[in-house]
């Protein structure tokens, strides 16, 4: 009798939970198995769909880059997965990405995660579709010409000077990744929101301290409940909105007297807002600065903190950057305060391969969204209606046959003119198609001139030496790149 009830309680505690997680996985596979469309022959991709309802989703939020490239060498350039509540496909390799990034509105359309839709908004550039996108992208186009961007440079060099004497003045150690944040933080403020830099300098601390909660939390489990990330991310996102709103009512009340030409993309959202019968609720205004602001901030910080590390780890880099300056007289005694154009920076084209090359080599984006509006098929395989489809940036420059020596950093690869056509969607950084970023050339500029400022005025030391990277949801340093910055003359030579 005792033997019975022994056995009768061994079936209860461990025997009927591990069955009913068998049945559980077994209705899971019979759904996903549904989720085909059997009226395409093709099969679906290779790949596993993870834990009932779940999904992936928690291994691919704690190993990040390291889950990706096990899926890539186990599966190939197409695969399946189920991530953030969606059966999904990932796609990489250029003439994949190419169909998926050709396709908008045709076979796809963007469609972001649950979490990153509530929390920076169902009516950003992002997301909106059609009419409205275009709409939307050619407005704040107008902030990115290149009459805006001449006018923005003063304002970008200042803030990078003033950066970069913090950093000299740091001491033993400055932690790059996040100085980079706070600096690409203020510019972004400043040159797209129009906030003024006593403002800024204001309420800097609290303004930081809320986008990286917000960030962090921005691929979340849909599930909003105190103290989940979404939650957080919320709170973060209202705070931030505040302030953007007090700034939006500002520009309102000086709307007829401001004749500032070219204006900051918020200011030229509301301009338009105004002029049109539909107009942009206060809402979609914070909505848009703070996608801006995301846009503007967070993957420029990541992309010159790449910089840092690129330049510091190849001394022959370096030095060809600085002997460019040189020629262009950007670098010697006399060059100190001498301003940034347009037309200067244009001219710096081995400096333009070493962002070139670190934006392959560290793409601070890893990938875009996507979902099906139809059934079709992709080098085989079917994608069926509804289903997440992800293009990966990251995986395409990985398994680009037209970059030889794929893990060495060579900036001198980007300079021959004839390989621009071969380089089509094998090199994606700003993404690729109608969605293509539209702050690409701000970027560009920016990043440029960070660059300048940065190998005329320092010598620097990785204190850990090369740091492990990874994603989140941009790439960066786990250790925050720790540097010690010193002092750089003319005559001296590169400290290493």
């Amino acid at each position: 009798m005792v033997w019975c009830t022994l056995f009768t309680t061994f079936l209860c505690t461990l025997l009927l939970p591990l069955l009913l997680f068998l049945v559980a996985v077994k209705l899971w596979e019979m759904y996903i198995i549904t989720g085909r469309d059997h009226s395409c022959k093709s099969p679906l991709p290779p790949g596993t769909m993870g834990l009932p309802f779940l999904g992936e989703t928690l291994h691919m939020v704690l190993q990040r880059r390291k889950f990706l490239q096990k899926k890539r060498e186990k599966y190939g350039y197409i695969y399946k997965t189920h991530l953030f509540g969606s059966p999904t496909v990932r796609v990489m390799g250029a003439e994949n990405v190419r169909q998926i990034l050709l396709a908008e509105h045709r076979l796809v359309t963007v469609k972001w995660p649950v979490s990153v839709r509530t929390i920076l908004g169902s009516d950003t550039l992002s997301n909106v579709h059609g009419t409205q996108h275009r709409n939307k992208r050619k407005t704040i186009m107008k902030a990115f010409s290149h009459e805006a961007l001449e006018q923005y440079i003063p304002v970008v060099q200042d803030e990078v000077r003033r950066a970069i004497e913090r950093w000299l003045l740091g001491g033993s150690c400055v932690l790059v990744y996040l100085e980079t944040k706070r600096l690409m933080f203020r510019i972004a403020m400043r040159v797209l929101l129009g906030f003024e830099a006593e403002q800024i300098s204001r309420d800097e601390h609290e303004l930081v301290e809320a986008f990286e909660e917000m960030i962090k939390n921005l691929f979340s489990l849909p599930i909003d409940v105190p103290f989940s990330g979404l939650y957080r991310g919320l709170r973060a996102r209202n705070f931030i909105h505040a302030k953007i709103e007090e700034n939006i009512k500002t520009k309102l009340q000086h709307a007829d007297d401001d004749d500032r030409n070219p204006k900051d993309a918020l200011q030229l959202l509301i301009d338009s807002s105004r002029r049109n019968e539909e107009r942009f609720t206060m809402q979609e205004l914070k909505e848009s600065a703070t996608e801006l602001l995301f846009g503007g901030h967070e993957t420029t910080a990541s992309t010159a903190t790449s910089l840092v590390m690129f330049l510091a780890l190849h001394l022959d880099a370096l030095r060809n950057v600085r002997e460019e300056l040189r020629e262009k007289q950007l670098l010697g005694t006399r060059s100190e305060d001498k301003p940034l154009t347009m037309r200067i920076l244009e001219q710096l084209k081995y400096s333009g391969c070493v962002i070139k090359e670190t934006l392959r080599m560290n793409s601070p984006v890893p990938g875009g969204f996507r979902v099906a509006l139809k059934t079709f098929e992709l080098n085989g395989y079917q994608i069926p209606k509804g289903w997440n489809v992800i293009y990966s940036i990251c995986d395409t420059h990985d398994v680009a046959d037209v970059f030889p020596d794929k893990e060495e950093f060579l900036p001198e690869r980007f300079m021959a003119r004839a390989a621009e056509e071969s380089l089509r969607f094998n090199y994606i950084p700003f993404g690729g198609g109608p969605r293509r970023c539209v702050g690409k050339e701000f970027a560009k500029v920016l990043l440029k001139i960070f660059l300048v400022e940065l190998t005329t005025k320092c010598n620097w030391t990785l204190l850990n030496g090369p740091p492990i990277m990874k994603t989140g949801p941009t790439v960066y340093p786990v250790d925050n790149l720790p540097t010690k910055f010193s002092s750089y003359f003319d005559n001296e030579p590169i400290h290493t």
